[in-house]
């Protein structure tokens, strides 16, 4: 089957992206955009010819408001006469999901920093449970269509991507690329998301994913890129992580003395 990859704008300039998966028959969304930005996917949904009761699924990747905020109003508008779409995340977010915790941020930069202190990556969104839940490392495979759904944890705890064609994926916040939160330019330069739980987890998943064959790798923020691209990541968190230990050695150091 004939699959493609639609990028829905939620934020001008890639800075924030969500997607489209398009085939014979319906649709797939990753990712729902912050709250009130339905109109946009709609817009990109009738360039494409398609409808909100074109959706069958809407697959969450983590819990951030960027990502999740607006799941529960999509679902709503995909709702027909015979069905609506299921939403699928996994447990590790679940809680976010549901309102019962306070998700916490990990910034990865200076600017990143800043933008947590205007509260809008904090806010909260309206509550929803997943129709179909990924639990520990299981994975989910869309009925009839070669399209995957795994678990990817590292950015957060319940973090997923999407297989699309043995060699695409739709990888969330694993990575990003721009400037800033990312996209406006420079596309084309990996860089780390502006919160990360695990750089860790997120350079083991990174790894598993190429090892899968994964050669696109299509982002929240900014993209896409190569899987060469992305190796280039891999190899700055590990230099991160390497720089993490000798920073724990030297406190153990100091310690002693």
């Amino acid at each position: 089957m004939n699959y493609q990859i639609i990028k829905i704008p939620i934020l001008p300039l890639s800075m924030v992206n969500a997607f489209i998966i398009k085939y014979t028959g319906g649709c797939i969304l990753v990712d729902s955009g912050v709250p009130n930005t339905e109109h946009k996917v709609e817009k990109t949904l009738i360039q494409h010819q398609l409808t909100f009761t074109d959706i069958q699924y809407i697959i969450i990747t983590h819990a951030h408001i960027d990502h999740a905020g607006n799941a529960k109003k999509l679902q709503e508008l995909s709702y027909s006469k015979k069905s609506g779409a299921k939403i699928i995340a996994h447990e590790g977010d679940l809680p976010y999901y549901q309102g019962k915790k306070e998700m916490t941020f990990c910034a990865t930069s200076w600017f990143a920093k800043l933008f947590f202190k205007t509260g809008i990556v904090s806010k909260h969104y309206p509550r929803f449970t997943p129709d179909i839940l990924l639990k520990g490392d299981q994975s989910f495979h869309i009925p009839n269509l070669d399209i995957k759904v795994i678990p990817t944890i590292g950015h957060t705890q319940g973090s997923i991507s999407v297989l699309v064609d043995s060699n695409k994926v739709i990888a969330g916040d694993l990575v990003a690329s721009g400037i800033l939160i990312g996209g406006i330019m420079f596309n084309n330069k990996p860089k780390r998301p502006p919160f990360e739980e695990n750089p860790q987890m997120v350079s083991q998943q990174l790894k598993n994913l190429i090892s899968r064959g994964c050669e696109q790798f299509y982002l929240g923020h900014g993209g896409p890129l190569n899987d060469k691209q992305v190796n280039n990541h891999i190899r700055n968190l590990d230099k991160l992580d390497k720089l993490d230990k000798l920073d724990k050695l030297d406190n153990l150091d100091n310690l002693d003395n």
